[in-house]
């Protein structure tokens, strides 16, 4: 689709849904779709027990409500490793790392050349966080290409981190359908969201978080994350943003827009809170730090349910609430912080010189200049498995298993490192209580709710295991889009999720064969 140059059938849809502010986010789309749009919130940290402990506690809240007319998928699991990237891509695109190519937002390519260098050597650092941030002039942080990794494939050309993904996202698909986009997110990096097109998102809004400061005692104001309070401020601008969009304006209400088809956000209040007060036993009772920072979720979920209802645009708006990845360790008993330092010592000292990348938290990642000081490393690692923390060491033949093997892809780490359950590789004095990243139950069993009032059997649980990557197609199904017009659905066979049936029956709106014929997702006709 040519965004400068659209047709004038578009030109015209625009204009009407301007006049009737914004109520069709789309004429372009399906207009026999179960829903015209889908808000996507990503509450970062949020496992299921949170969701199931706060709803039980808190029954008249926007959570419960939403529970009430909803689907919770009480066996969801995120992607691994559990990082915000890896997890955000499962979300928009319904794939696996194996797929989009995307380990975590600290990694390594073999393929692709230092920032800042001629491409006369590959294979380098891939970081795509607040370290690339510049200010561009007016007070607002931009990427600065010249901390890019290049691509000597390409003319020496930096690779933004939408290149980087090597499959198309939600917002390329719902854009190239005609339909209007929006995300809001906490780095520049998070650009991400556009796709290899780099044109999927119509409003994006990325508002600098900064570095993670949580459990640090004399946090700087700028230090957001340091402070719950400071982080849910944080999060108050762009969840007013999210209002603005559904009062069909731009993020910002400078502007009118369409209601997008389908937008969303990711809010972290709740991530640092985990991190900051932890939970109060094994079982996962909140503290109140923790509780309280959901109830200011559910307060935010409230004020987009409110004008969702006040637009008269709930019925046709698809809720989806769930999380990147959980954080652990739940039970603060476990928590053990082994610095980084010593397996790095360790892989030096079995294979001097072999280490390129190396990215820790609740488990590590290895990169290697030479691949074949794998076995070498794997067994270093595993005698001094029980000093170092180490449950599990992967590498060779059962890497291949989960991952393409490095042999043949550029990205793949070499050996994956499964710390035991509580250690985050950190020093000791690291003041924070969680952490994620890693292969963990507490990293991966995140919440997962979809919710509207016309979804049959609403209120329901649903308990067989389910991915975080199945809630992708689900988007484009409720949409009237096919969900494989998603790549990584047609690589990975990603299904939408069970059970999302909706009360205003019809023929089927594709014929999904991995999906039982019970559960597919209806249209109306």
């Amino acid at each position: 689709m040519n965004r400068l140059l659209p047709s004038l059938a578009t030109a015209i849809a625009t204009a009407c849904a301007l006049v009737t502010g914004g109520a069709n986010a789309a004429a372009s789309l399906p207009a026999q779709a179960n829903v015209h749009h889908v808000l996507l919130v990503s509450v970062d940290g949020l496992h299921a027990g949170d969701l199931a402990r706060f709803v039980s506690a808190h029954p008249d809240s926007a959570l419960a409500k939403l529970a009430a007319q909803g689907i919770s998928y009480t066996n969801a699991s995120a992607v691994v490793p559990a990082d915000s990237f890896p997890g955000l891509l499962a979300l928009v695109t319904g794939g696996t790392p194996a797929a989009t190519g995307v380990y975590y937002d600290d990694s390594y390519d073999r393929a692709l050349s230092p920032p800042g260098s001629d491409c006369s050597r590959t294979g380098t650092r891939v970081r795509y966080d607040e370290s690339l941030d510049k200010d561009d002039g007016h007070g607002h942080d931009m990427i600065d290409p010249a901390r890019l990794p290049r691509d000597p494939r390409h003319g020496c050309a930096p690779v933004y981190p939408h290149a980087f993904l090597r499959v198309n996202t939600v917002f390329e698909a719902v854009h190239d359908a005609g339909g209007y986009t929006a995300w809001i997110d906490k780095h520049p990096t998070y650009e991400l969201v556009e796709g290899p097109s780099g044109h999927g998102v119509d409003d994006l809004f990325l508002p600098e978080i900064g570095a993670n400061y949580e459990g640090l005692t004399d946090a700087k104001p700028h230090e957001i994350t340091g402070s719950l309070a400071k982080t849910e401020a944080y999060d108050d601008v762009k969840a007013r943003a999210i209002v603005n969009e559904i009062d069909g304006l731009t993020h910002d209400g400078s502007a009118p827009a369409v209601v997008p088809g389908v937008f969303g956000l990711n809010l972290q209040a709740v991530n640092v809170a985990q991190k900051i007060y932890g939970y109060r036993d094994a079982n996962g009772a909140l503290t109140a730090g923790l509780e309280g920072a959901i109830a200011h979720v559910d307060a935010q979920l409230g004020s987009f349910v409110n004008e969702l209802d006040r637009r008269h645009l709930r019925d046709d708006t698809l809720v989806i609430v769930t999380a990147k990845h959980g954080n652990g360790p739940i039970d603060r008993a476990r928590l053990d912080k082994i610095d980084e330092t010593r397996l790095a010592a360790v892989i030096d000292e079995a294979a001097p010189g072999a280490l390129a990348q190396l990215t820790t938290d609740h488990g590590a990642l290895v990169w290697l200049r030479d691949p074949s000081a794998a076995p070498a490393i794997t067994a270093a690692l595993r005698a001094h498995a029980s000093a170092l923390g180490i449950a599990d060491v992967i590498s060779g033949e059962r890497l291949a298993l989960r991952f393409p093997a490095p042999a043949a892809d550029s990205r793949t780490p070499d050996i994956v490192i499964v710390s035991r359950d509580g250690v985050i590789f950190t020093p000791s004095h690291d003041g924070k209580l969680a952490e994620h990243g890693g292969f963990h139950e507490d990293d991966t069993h995140v919440a997962l709710l979809v919710s509207n009032p016309r979804l049959a059997g609403a209120g329901v649980s649903v308990t067989w295991p389910v991915s975080t990557t199945q809630v992708a197609p689900s988007i484009l199904a409720a949409l009237g889009l096919p969900p494989d017009a998603l790549q990584a659905v047609r690589l990975e066979g990603t299904p939408v999720l069970p059970g999302t049936r909706w009360t205003a029956a019809g023929p089927l709106a594709y014929d999904d064969t991995n999906t039982n014929a019970a559960d597919r997702p209806l249209t109306r006709r």
